[in-house]
């Protein structure tokens, strides 16, 4: 068991096994340059039974969303993190933020707390231990600007995937720290 088990001993289902898995998947490829589909097929590898189909569905558009809009995501993500390039951050940080931001600003319309608490609790759980307060405060700038932004119809290249699990995201999780 690692440092950060101790935060949720649920194991996780749906969008939230999803994004955990495009995470993973993510991860490999920015470190390995490893193909976005073999690096997914490779996250799922660890489950004892066959995913969900919706789930799986989900973090294929989530990788390929995130590696399609990487340059726009990662010069947000610059802009919001005031002093830190995206090569300095950690591995885990960045990707989790590019995961974040994209479902903000380019994925299926999902209420911010549900993305911003989703993206708090990767960090607890993959990241160092002040990881959720930086990804929170940067992840908060990008919402503010999201919320300024004119409204328009959900993008031609949003996700249209209706999955439930994500209405009670852990809806205690603290958003105004960081």
């Amino acid at each position: 068991m690692s440092h950060n088990d101790h935060h949720d001993h649920r194991r996780p289902v749906g969008r939230t096994l999803a994004r955990e898995r495009a995470l993973q998947a993510l991860y490999q490829i920015d470190l390995a340059g490893a193909d976005p589909l073999e690096a997914l097929r490779v996250a799922w590898g660890d489950e004892a039974q066959a995913p969900d189909a919706k789930a799986v569905e989900f973090a294929e558009a989530l990788v390929c969303g995130v590696l399609d809009h990487r340059a726009d995501l990662d010069a947000a993500i610059e802009r919001y993190s005031h002093r830190w390039r995206i090569d300095r951050m950690s591995r885990i940080d960045r990707n989790i933020l590019r995961l974040a931001t994209f479902e903000l600003t380019k994925g299926p319309a999902l209420p911010v707390r549900v993305v911003l608490n989703e993206a708090i609790e990767l960090a607890k759980r993959f990241g160092a231990d002040d990881s959720s307060a930086f990804i929170n405060g940067i992840l908060d700038r990008v919402a503010a600007e999201v919320a300024q932004a004119p409204t328009s119809t959900t993008p031609d290249d949003a996700v249209s995937i209706t999955d439930s699990d994500d209405a009670g995201a852990d809806a205690d999780s603290p958003l105004g720290e960081g």
